[in-house]
């Protein structure tokens, strides 16, 4: 039967390498080809590209996504979906999550993949009751993470406890890239065992050691890998596709990829690349391997962003400093998984705590909501000394948190009338407010065809068939 691949250059891939700056344009030149090239799916969407859409690139994310589903008529559409944050940075009444889940389904997903930064699996429960819902296909993301309470057995119960909320595969997402090989063969043998439902395995070669790791889940079962196409992949995203297929040729492995497909995709996303690498987005050092991460559990792109504030407090000579604090604050917030955006919170955390002098002197608004439980349930005790410190006695609550949020879609609908054109523009307001309204403004002042695709920017981007 071989192994699946979803394809992830046309998301991860590019926001790991270049901060999520591919147009659609970019996007839909490659798209034609990897269509055709036998994969279970192709992620496209979700993670920060809706974000970068509305910000940076002046795009409207669904028009992107409608785009894609045009061009892509033989594979599945796969999104990355943060649970009750949605797309974006702190929890979502559960209204806002169902018409979000709902539209993302009629304008083209055919999977979305849910994770919570904690695996407070409460977290998840409205993202996969509204999937299913809808129609689409249900995969839960276990946040993958090392620390005293992160063992084989809590990610075995963890499994089976997502398992019973009817999804329909489970993603084992080292978004650091620290799972070890020999780990990764135990933690996929018991994984296994305990449940019956396709396995799937997303890595990050930032450490150097993917595709060691791949190959271990492979050998234990795992059903479906994720892969980049090789000029989008390795550095700070994920393994090379064309590798994998080739290493697996003619085995029980064997991906069954079209390789002059992949050829042309790859020889399309190698001039994108190199728009990137001259226009200085994309920076030749996240495609080194940098085996800190090994040491320090810190992702990748955490790591940027700690180099990128203590070069705006002048204070890079602090730098070891700091990557020696983040594992002794992550201890003492009961072991969060370093995702978004628990990773954002940890880091700056650290950094405020080398450069003040004073542990916790400082602390942001976010660290205090986690401490309130705002976030969800830490995977550990919480050291109650810092706890004390930092909220006194406030209480903290123990309910899932979007059980606090009244619904607040049509609240939005109805403030946003004179500018929100369709239920989509009133999302991308709830998720950014103010980026959103901006866009949108210009958008429909523009008064552009925002449904037809551009072919001439297409083969803008593409070769000479």
């Amino acid at each position: 039967m071989g192994v699946k691949v979803v394809e992830t250059s046309l998301r991860d891939g590019h926001q790991s390498l270049f901060a999520t700056r591919m147009t659609t344009p970019e996007i839909l030149s490659a798209l034609k080809y990897l269509d055709n090239a036998g994969f279970y799916a192709i992620e496209i969407w979700g993670g920060a590209t809706f974000d970068a859409c509305l910000r940076f690139l002046d795009e409207d994310p669904r028009e992107r996504l409608r785009q894609c589903r045009a061009v892509c008529k033989n594979t599945k559409l796969q999104m990355l979906f943060r649970g009750q944050n949605i797309l974006g940075y702190h929890h979502y009444a559960d209204d806002v999550v169902d018409m979000f889940v709902k539209k993302s389904i009629e304008n083209g997903i055919d999977i979305i993949r849910v994770f919570d930064a904690l695996n407070d699996v409460r977290n998840l429960e409205q993202a996969v009751k509204s999937t299913k819902k809808y129609g689409g296909i249900c995969q839960i993301a276990l946040s993958y993470t090392t620390s005293p309470v992160h063992t084989v057995e809590y990610y075995v119960k963890l499994a089976k406890k997502v398992e019973k909320m009817g999804v329909d595969s489970i993603c084992i997402k080292d978004m650091a890239g620290v799972l070890l090989p020999n780990d990764a063969y135990k933690l996929f043998s018991e994984l296994k065992k305990a449940v019956k439902i396709p396995l799937e395995l997303h890595g990050h070669c930032t450490g150097g050691i993917a595709e060691l790791t791949y190959e271990k889940a492979i050998e234990a079962g795992v059903d479906i890998i994720d892969t980049a196409c090789s000029p989008i992949s390795n550095g700070t995203a994920q393994p090379s596709t064309q590798a994998f297929n080739y290493a697996y040729k003619n085995t029980q492995y064997d991906l069954g990829l079209n390789d002059e497909m992949l050829d042309l995709a790859s020889s399309t996303l190698s001039k994108v690349k190199d728009k990137y690498l001259a226009n200085g987005l994309l920076n030749p050092k996240v495609l080194s391997v940098n085996a800190n991460i090994l040491k320090y559990q810190v992702p990748g792109g955490m790591l940027s962003n700690l180099m990128a504030q203590l070069k705006k407090q002048n204070a890079m000579d602090k730098y070891d400093e700091v990557l020696k604090e983040v594992p002794k604050v992550r201890k003492d917030l009961g072991y969060p998984p370093l995702v978004t955006p628990l990773s954002q919170m940890v880091g700056t955390q650290a950094v405020l705590n080398v450069i003040t002098g004073e542990r916790y002197k400082m602390v942001p608004q976010e660290i205090k909501d986690y401490l309130h439980g705002n976030y969800g349930k830490a995977p550990a005790k919480i050291d109650p000394e810092v706890q004390h410190k930092i909220i006194g006695d406030d209480e903290v609550i123990t309910c899932r948190p979007a059980d606090l949020l009244k619904p607040e879609f049509e609240s939005y609908k109805e403030k946003y009338k004179d500018l929100a054109k369709c239920d989509e523009d009133v999302l991308s307001i709830a998720l950014f407010e103010e980026v959103a309204k901006k866009f949108l403004v210009k958008k429909y002042s523009l008064n552009k065809d925002s449904e037809k695709v551009d072919e001439n920017a297409i083969q803008e981007f593409s070769i000479v068939e």
